[in-house]
């Protein structure tokens, strides 16, 4: 009479341990790059004024919604919108989506304007300061502050309209500043080679927009609607589709590049390279392997206290940004290691690179050249 009992305890244990397993596969399904595509402006904020009648709030949502219909047939992607209508957002709103969200990516579309017949595309990353060049596309990005209720206190006295006005970047923000430099570095690239547009290059500005995003952020000024021949570009179905496409296409070949220095993944000439659990010491002669852990505008002490008890901390200096690494070792193994101590640490985007001599080269260039195996030396 125990016998049936106990098949029902099987039973029971078996289906228990089927639902673990299928909703971990679902779980991994799921496993998608997140993109949070912002229309900027809306609502009761149309954007820039202009004398042809575009409206920047109505181009920046069309360019989008594009961006994000051509992204979603992607698999390896999922896109969230701050606003798919014309609503006012808050700017503290749109960076709040993007991180309840954990986006890997926050991308803000709007239009320029000047008084002259000013033209071409500019993309933004965050910065501390506000050059005197750049102080009128940030005090106009800025001044939406002023329609929203309670500014003074969500803002903690920030003044839009002051150049003296800065904002303070945490350590942390500023570790994603590299990564944005990279995408915008693409979607400038694609306006200037791929759409043959001019192109005014990558910037850096205080903007309260890409202030609380804790990811890889950038602003893009899609090119100026005051221009009388940009203008009816930007209005014109063609021209947003053609922009579109070419943040798209940015957008893909980041995450691509990311994908090849994240995790214990190398793609060498369309093999996959996968480190398996081997002891045994991989050694690269005349390479030195360290793990990027950080970037930043501060030049912080290399010491393990300023990065989280992390060991071997260096530190290397590439135009106005600090790199900083953890660890240094030419066994590709030990340094797979490191960078799995690292991200078990906080470093989430931690990702490994060569160096010969004091000189950078390529990670995937190296791994095709046979390492020689069963030594201890380092």
């Amino acid at each position: 009479m125990q016998t049936k009992p106990k098949y029902i305890i099987v039973f029971l244990v078996i289906t228990f341990i089927t639902s673990l397993t299928s909703n971990a596969s679902l779980y991994a399904q799921d496993d998608k790059f997140v993109v949070v595509l912002d229309a900027g402006h809306g609502g009761k904020d149309p954007g820039r004024p202009t004398k042809n009648g575009y409206k920047e709030k109505h181009i920046a949502l069309k360019v989008v919604l594009e961006i994000g219909k051509q992204l979603e047939k992607n698999p390896d992607f999922k896109v969230i919108y701050t606003r798919k209508t014309d609503v006012f957002l808050e700017l503290r709103e749109r960076s709040a989506i993007a991180n309840k969200a954990d986006a890997d990516l926050f991308i803000s579309v709007h239009c320029n304007a000047h008084h002259t017949q000013a033209y071409g595309t500019e993309t933004y990353v965050l910065g501390a300061k506000n050059s005197e060049r750049n102080m009128a596309v940030a005090k106009a990005e800025n001044e939406v502050i002023f329609l929203e209720d309670n500014y003074e206190e969500n803002y903690a006295g920030f003044d839009p309209s002051s150049p003296e006005s800065g904002i303070a970047l945490d350590v942390e923000q500023e570790f994603y500043v590299e990564q944005s430099v990279i995408l915008a570095r693409k979607v400038e690239d694609n306006f200037g080679g791929k759409l043959k547009r001019k192109s005014r290059g990558i910037k850096q500005l205080s903007l309260w927009v890409l202030h609380n995003t804790y990811m890889p952020s950038v602003l893009i000024e899609t090119g100026f609607i005051t221009n009388k021949n940009e203008g009816a570009y930007l209005n014109s179905k063609t021209g947003q589709t053609k922009i579109a496409t070419a943040i798209k296409d940015a957008i893909i070949d980041y995450k691509e590049e990311l994908d090849q220095n994240v995790g214990n993944h190398i793609r060498v000439e369309g093999t996959e390279t996968t480190t398996e659990e081997e002891n045994e010491p991989k050694i690269y002669e005349n390479i030195t392997f360290k793990v990027q852990i950080a970037a930043s505008f501060k030049e912080l002490e290399a010491k393990s206290y300023n990065f989280k008890g992390l060991r071997d901390i260096s530190r290397q200096k590439e135009g106005n940004i600090y790199k900083y690494f953890s660890g240094k070792t030419s066994d590709y193994n030990k340094i797979e290691e490191l960078q799995s101590v690292a991200k078990s640490n906080g470093y989430s985007d931690a990702f490994i690179v060569a160096f010969k001599g004091n000189e950078k080269t390529d990670l995937a260039e190296v791994l095709k050249s046979q390492p020689k195996l069963k030594s201890t030396s380092n």
